[in-house]
Order: structure tokens, then C-alpha cells, then sequence
């Protein structure tokens, strides 16, 4: 005897309780197995077998990442001493360099990877956190090089190295490249300000660039 045949139930779930999956676990940034793989021509396996484990594989990526821009930011800092002004603006050019460069993906992978923080692994967070920290005493070298304080030096290098990660949000968030500039030239003109000697001969600080 034929029976109608019964609906489909669906899944029961208790009050406040949903019954969608949770979502997926965020993972270590800009390292996709299919993406490398696609990049290198090597299958997923050799990819690991070959660099180690995502966690390795990550950190030679950002440790590389990290030697290749600092070393052009330390080469743009290199005249402090002689012309701290025009270090910083060297020194903001390599970020809009990059913003500008096609064959470089959008935003900065330091502070994509500070962000991912709670989602890495506690060692590679740990790196992450020690790498991102380089910025500011590099900063701070200079500034005193060129003759600030070390109080002035330390609010300048803070300011200037959160501007500078400003530039890739910005950027990413498509901001033109005159909008980016004008930010720059806000914050180069404050530290020339500051840098304008008083009248014993000191340099004036932060304090001065707000007069």
C-alpha cells in the first residue's frame, strides 16, 4: 500500500541555541597551501616538506618581510644626522613606494599579522609582536641623531610610526595618492617645527609643533 511520503524534518535546536555551524577559525595570514602551491609550482606536500610546517613557513615569510623593509627604512633614516626632516619624509616614501607598487599586495603583512595575533599560534604571535616593535626605536635613533631629546624623540617616533601604518590602512581603504601625501606632510611639518632650534640653541619638541 503506497504511503505519502513524510517531509523532510529540520534539525531541531534549543531557545538561543543556533544550529548554524560555527565559522571558520581564522588561520595564518596570506599562506593558503593552494596559493603557494600555485606560486611555486610545488604540490602541498613538497611545500611543507621542503620550508616546514605554516607556522615556519610563515615566519620565514615575515621575518624576510621584515629584513627587506627595514633595511630601506634604515637606508632612508641613514641622514638623520644631517637632515632629520628630510629622513622622515625618505622614510615615509618607502611606505608610499609600496602602497604605489602594483606588483605589491595591498596593506602591510606586519600589521595584517599584529592583527591575526589571537588566531596564531602563541610562538608566532610572540614574533610577530617582536618584529612590529622594531620600528619605533629605529625611529627614535634617528630623531635623537638629529639632535632631539630623548622625551621628544620617544613621542615622535611613537607618532611617526603610527602614521605610517595609517598610510597601508589607508591606502587599502583607497585613499589617492595626494590624500596619503597630505598626511605625510602634516606630520614631516610638525617635526620641522619641533626641530626649529630655541633660543639657547636646543631644539624645541613636541610641544612647540602644536604652537
Amino acid at each position: 500500500m503506497w504511503t505519502r511520503p513524510s517531509a523532510p524534518t529540520k534539525p531541531r535546536s534549543s531557545r538561543g541555541t543556533s544550529t548554524r555551524p560555527p565559522p571558520p577559525r581564522p588561520t595564518t595570514p596570506n599562506t593558503h597551501r593552494t596559493d603557494l602551491s600555485r606560486a611555486t609550482g610545488l604540490n602541498r606536500s613538497s611545500i611543507y616538506s621542503s620550508l616546514g610546517d605554516k607556522d615556519a613557513l610563515f615566519l620565514r615569510c615575515l621575518d624576510r618581510y621584515a629584513t627587506r623593509y627595514g633595511a630601506k627604512y634604515d637606508a632612508a633614516l641613514s641622514c638623520a644626522a644631517e637632515d632629520p626632516v628630510a629622513a622622515v619624509r625618505a622614510f615615509f616614501d618607502v611606505t608610499l613606494g609600496r602602497i604605489a607598487d602594483p606588483a605589491v599586495p595591498d596593506g602591510c603583512l606586519m600589521a595584517q599579522s599584529v592583527m591575526a595575533s589571537p588566531a596564531l599560534s602563541p610562538g608566532v604571535a610572540e614574533r610577530v609582536k617582536e618584529l612590529f616593535g622594531l620600528q619605533r626605536p629605529r625611529l627614535r635613533a634617528a630623531l635623537k641623531a638629529g639632535g632631539m631629546s630623548d622625551e621628544n624623540a620617544e613621542d615622535f617616533a611613537v607618532h611617526v610610526a603610527a602614521v605610517n601604518q595609517s598610510l597601508a590602512v589607508m591606502g587599502r581603504a583607497g585613499a589617492r595618492p595626494e590624500q596619503l601625501r597630505a598626511i605625510v606632510g602634516v606630520t614631516v611639518d610638525a617635526l620641522a617645527r619641533a626641530l626649529r632650534p630655541v633660543g639657547d640653541g636646543r631644539y624645541g619638541g613636541a610641544g612647540q609643533a602644536k604652537a
